[in-house]
């Protein structure tokens, strides 16, 4: 009777061991292909990172893999005089806003020739990897020992049930421990899926990025629902209205958004990790029309979401709430 047990136990492990090996395989990400041998110009943000390549996503979203070889020219932009820093590969981080060139390779990926960036932007995103990077390894940890536990806990209670002869009870704690392994193994999958908790959006005079009250006060709002939350990140996007130079809207968005995040640091303490990629779009992604002095209004804009971790918050409830302040712009 008890080599019967141990064989169905074993059987059982065995089961829920596979279901765990499927569970925690990932797909690669969809990624664009390129055509061999064409040339390409990309802008965009670094979104993953290995050794000889990494994952860079253009402003519309597309993602396309960079592979860097040892001719690759990896350097700062040189600014008024030239020149620039040269950097190595291995400082590349996800967060870093770049420009590359290169041509296609047979895989579609890109065979760069050629990486700029500028320095605060290089200086921005390492300071925010340094925080990332530790805070993900001790999650990671964390969420496989507790993995680790809860399946000695049910292979404890298997076992003593088995010796007291409940083979009903047996095969009922060997399904509840496969369903528990699974929900962990869903917790797991879901760390890095990020939804939006809230959304606030807070505008600014022309050509200003200088926070006005109402716009303090709406990120005071969203620093106390932040606080009150686990696992979660704040999205800071800048935009601007259409009035003045391209370049100069450009530059005007980032401000604007460096603004935001400057005060959520400053004043309410909200940890540098927890602020996302942020991004100044200037004039592009315009929700009103520009030819309008209420549109221009509603175009010069912060959007500052709330997003959360489904991993670490199981009854997460979405809430939109994207509000537009367009009083006394002028």
């Amino acid at each position: 009777m008890l080599k019967k047990f141990s064989a169905l136990f074993l059987a059982i492990f065995i089961g829920a061991f596979s279901v765990l090996a499927q569970d925690t395989t990932t797909s690669d990400t969809q990624l664009r292909s390129l055509t061999s041998g064409q040339k390409y110009k990309i802008k965009g943000t670094v979104v993953a990172k290995d050794d000889m390549s990494f994952i860079i996503r253009d402003y519309t979203g597309v993602e396309s893999r960079v592979m860097i070889s040892p001719e690759t020219s990896i350097k700062t932009k040189g600014g008024l005089f030239g020149g620039g820093d040269r950097i190595a590969s291995t400082q590349i981080v996800r967060g870093l806003a770049m420009e590359v060139e290169g041509r296609g390779d047979g895989q579609g990926a890109l065979a760069a020739s050629k990486i700029r960036f500028d320095k605060d932007d290089f200086r921005v995103a390492q300071s925010i990897e340094t925080r990332v990077a530790p805070a993900e390894t001790r999650l990671s940890q964390t969420e496989e020992n507790q993995q680790r536990l809860s399946g000695q806990i049910d292979e404890l209670m298997a076992i003593s049930n088995a010796a007291r002869g409940g083979a009903k009870a047996a095969q009922e704690t060997a399904d509840a421990a496969i369903a528990g392994v699974n929900a962990t193994n869903q917790r797991i999958s879901s760390l890095d899926d990020y939804v939006v908790q809230s959304a606030e959006t807070v505008n600014f005079r022309v050509n200003s990025a200088v926070l006005s009250p109402e716009a303090k006060a709406k990120l005071d709002e969203v620093a106390q629902a932040a606080m009150q939350l686990k696992g979660y990140t704040i999205e800071i996007t800048g935009f601007a209205s259409a009035e003045g130079s391209t370049q100069r809207n450009k530059a005007l968005s980032e401000n604007r958004a460096r603004a935001v995040i400057n005060y959520l640091v400053e004043t309410h303490n909200i940890p540098l990790r927890r602020i996302g990629t942020s991004f100044g779009f200037g004039e592009l992604q315009a929700v009103a029309d520009n030819t309008t002095r209420e549109g221009r209004e509603q175009n010069r804009r912060v959007e500052v979401k709330l997003m959360v971790s489904r991993g670490l918050n199981q009854n997460v409830e979405v809430r939109p709430n994207v509000s537009t302040d367009t009083t006394d712009q002028q």
